[in-house]
């Protein structure tokens, strides 16, 4: 196993990081984990280096911090940092930061949390944590050794991850990141923004939630047989990663055992500088070859943005062109039924044209968002 630096923290994390969202499961059912492999899986990688555990309130239906808690057990919790987050959704006065931290460290058959995230810090959460005197309970519990470090997991804007990153003392931050989405949420100027910060910085999704290990177009295919060096998808798009020095993890949200066993071998091999310049700019062009696949020319310069029926125009494109590029349709759609807000849907569209007037691409958005709503409900219909 190959170990990083963390921030300003005199530890180091393994490259790789075991994150408890994707776990096996029994007959598809997302809150039932297939216990003994899920079991087997963790302590597999714990034991070929892996210290670093990620899971959360809501993972596998509540079910993953207990699953968690159970898996450390006969010794293993000494060998890891555990890291868990506070469910800022369910966050209502400040009497529930005590009552979720402690109902989460019963969970985890624990008395402290290495690691404590904010989840899913956005324009909504963020103000009504600050609000309700967040980071001075946080304080509080660090005081009380229930928590050891503080840090907060992002789903917005750039704009906003700058305004958090500078509004405290974090240890580290948790950011979507991957080939693909350079430009998106917190994106790559994020990442250097808040590690020149001295923050640890943990990636998540680092392959897409699996998009990226999919049977490649034959576009991108193409392109990845004329590397030097024959990777595995996951394997490059893992690579990728870990040769920026910012990156201090990657989370790997892994569902079999065969997945562990290829990302630890991954994690064995990777460093600062593995690639070089060529496998660079190889994964530059696998980057446009997969966006030429988009139905859609949208380029996220949210002039459309807002719409006065309050559609999310460029995220229902996005989510439309990302299930064409990768495939990946069941994804996509479970997404827009079940992260999307009703209000934000395209049905919600009353033609009225702003945004087609607004559009620097001269995109026909009005078409493109009734063809992407049937597609992203249809297995819903």
């Amino acid at each position: 196993m190959q170990y990083r630096t963390f921030g300003r923290l005199d530890w180091q994390p393994s490259a790789l990081g075991f994150g408890a969202m994707r776990l096996p499961t029994i007959d598809g059912d997302y809150g039932q984990i297939e216990e003994e492999l899920a079991t087997q899986m963790v302590r597999t990688a714990i034991d070929a280096g892996v210290n670093y555990v990620d899971t959360a309130w809501p993972y596998h239906k509540e079910q993953s911090e207990p699953f968690v808690g159970r898996a450390l057990q006969d010794g293993y919790r000494d060998k890891v940092k555990l890291a868990t987050k506070l469910p800022s959704w369910l966050i209502k006065e400040t009497a529930d930061f005590d009552k979720h931290l402690n109902t989460q460290l019963e969970r985890l058959q624990t008395d402290r949390v290495d690691f404590y995230l904010l989840h899913a810090l956005n324009k909504t959460y963020w103000p009504k944590l600050q609000g309700l005197g967040v980071l001075e309970w946080a304080e509080g519990a660090i005081a009380d050794g229930r928590i050891g470090h503080l840090g907060f997991s992002f789903h917005d804007e750039l704009p906003l991850f700058k305004e958090i990153v500078d509004a405290y003392d974090w240890t580290f931050c948790q950011i979507m990141y991957n080939y693909m989405d350079i430009a998106f949420q917190a994106g790559r100027e994020g990442l250097q923004y808040a590690a020149a910060r001295d923050l640890a910085v943990v990636i998540m999704e680092p392959l897409r939630g699996g998009s990226l290990t999919q049977k490649a177009p034959d576009a991108v295919a193409t392109l990845w047989d004329e590397a030097s060096t024959q990777r595995s998808q996951a394997d490059w798009a893992l690579q990728w990663l870990w040769n920026q020095p910012e990156v201090s993890l990657c989370l790997s949200g892994m569902s079999t055992l065969q997945h562990v066993e290829e990302n630890l071998e991954s994690a064995d091999r990777s460093g600062v500088g593995t690639l070089g310049e060529e496998d660079l700019k190889l994964v530059d062009r696998v980057r446009e070859a997969y966006r030429a696949l988009s139905p859609i020319p949208c380029t996220d310069c949210q002039y459309c943005q807002p719409c006065p029926s309050g559609v999310k125009i460029p995220r229902i494109f996005s989510s439309y062109n990302a299930a064409m590029m990768y495939g990946d349709h069941a994804r996509y759609r479970m997404g827009y039924s079940q992260f999307t807000e009703p209000a934000d849907r395209a049905d919600n569209c009353v033609e009225c044209g702003q945004c087609e007037e607004a559009c620097p691409q001269q995109i026909q958005i009005i078409e493109w968002l009734k063809k992407a709503h049937a597609f992203l409900t249809e297995d819903a219909a």
